[in-house]
């Protein structure tokens, strides 16, 4: 799917009803370059998710955890990884096979380590379409055949 952000309100919007959708267990991969907006988007994933409390982005930690929502949300920015061993050591199997929410941005320096089935969240810029024109393409996981 494909929508068209105006601004950080709707960016907002989309992440907090794709929030408001997500199941146990899911992983979504955040991608998209610095200042796009992944940010809000994730501020509007986490009030989706039933979280009031203020979201920050775990650059320095790896990993922010928020537990009062309808399900914990596990949020990564990997961007600082120097290798993927040390997800191994923050644990990440509890995280991405939990019964909570993953989100992850710069997913693809830990590519080795992800499941196949997560939804993967792309963020773009077009500047020839307003400064606060954004692109935000969304891939839903691939279903197994059994």
């Amino acid at each position: 799917m494909i929508y068209e952000s105006l601004g950080e309100k709707d960016t907002f919007e989309l992440g907090k009803r794709f929030g408001a959708q997500v199941k146990p267990g899911d992983i979504c991969l955040l991608h998209g370059d610095l200042g796009v907006g992944k940010t809000v988007f994730t501020k509007g994933f986490a009030q989706g998710i039933g979280i009031t409390e203020p979201i920050t982005s775990p650059t320095f930690t790896l990993i922010q955890e928020y537990e009062e929502g309808r399900l914990p949300l596990y949020h990564f920015d990997v961007y600082r990884i120097g290798d993927v061993e040390e997800m191994y050591d923050l644990g990440f199997e509890d995280y991405f096979y939990g019964e909570g929410v993953c989100l992850i941005e710069w997913a693809s320096r830990i590519k080795e380590i992800l499941p196949p089935s997560c939804y993967e969240i792309t963020i773009e810029k077009d500047l020839e379409k307003g400064f606060d024109y954004r692109k935000i393409v969304v891939s839903e996981p691939e279903k197994e055949i059994m």
